[in-house]
């Protein structure tokens, strides 16, 4: 199986994901966007496509003139070529954008170990079906995908007490989840180094955030690598 990941910046890769991917000996071909490589044209060759975060936003084209391409990109995997996709945050975001939503400011930013509800429709859904109800994930976004309601090819799978849109599912192929499951015991001290990140952290949950951030996210990491495991075990099923 051969997989492309779109990177946004090199210390946001697939994660835990990432390592059972390689132990299962998927081929993985990485594209880091934001330090000039290139999507490459030929699409069909790849069973699948990761879109991974960032710090940066979708509206930011002026800043980040690829995003314009990576959507484009993103749009003829998903939509032309009806290829499996999963997209975390930024990814998430991107994939919202292409099938018809919009991106917009989160009423209160979601920074911290939080609970998300899955809808009714998650026992029928091949990805999410062994999920219990609710989870307790890492979120890390002041920005959220909106106005997905007039397209009837949208299942809407979980929300947050702020997020309407916290796992979206495009067709039957096509996943946007706007939190943080791939995450490893080293992914918040390393994206607390972003100042991005860490601003938003702080504004949010004060200075000194980051510290306690951590340990919350270790207390719950065997969980989300269950979660990452079950959810990659699914997915593999779609890339056949």
């Amino acid at each position: 199986m051969e997989v492309i990941v779109l990177q946004h910046i090199n210390i946001e890769d697939p994660g835990y994901i990432k390592d059972l991917m390689i132990a299962d000996g998927v081929q993985l071909t990485t594209v880091e966007l934001d330090e000039g490589q290139k999507i490459p044209e030929n699409l069909s060759k790849f069973d699948a496509m990761f879109c991974m975060g960032g710090p940066m936003d979708t509206w930011m084209e002026k800043d980040y003139p690829w995003i314009i391409e990576e959507r484009k990109k993103i749009k003829e995997f998903v939509v032309d070529l009806k290829k499996p996709y999963l997209g975390f945050c930024l990814g998430c975001q991107l994939l919202g954008e292409v099938v018809g939503g919009k991106v917009v400011r989160s009423k209160n930013p979601e920074i911290g170990m939080l609970n998300v509800n899955f809808s009714e429709y998650k026992s029928q859904d091949p990805l999410f079906y062994k999920f219990p109800d609710k989870i307790t994930s890492l979120q890390w976004h002041s920005y959220e995908v909106q106005g997905l309601e007039n397209n009837n090819d949208v299942t809407l799978l979980a929300s947050s007490s702020e997020t309407k849109y916290q796992i979206f599912k495009y067709q039957e192929h096509a996943y946007g989840i706007q939190f943080h499951i791939e995450v490893k015991d080293t992914t918040v001290g390393e994206w607390g180094c972003v100042p991005e990140y860490k601003s938003a952290l702080e504004k949010q949950l004060g200075e000194g955030a980051l510290d306690k951030f951590e340990k919350d996210s270790k207390q719950h990491m065997p969980s989300l690598n269950k979660y990452s495991e079950v959810l990659f075990e699914n997915f593999k099923k779609l890339m056949k």
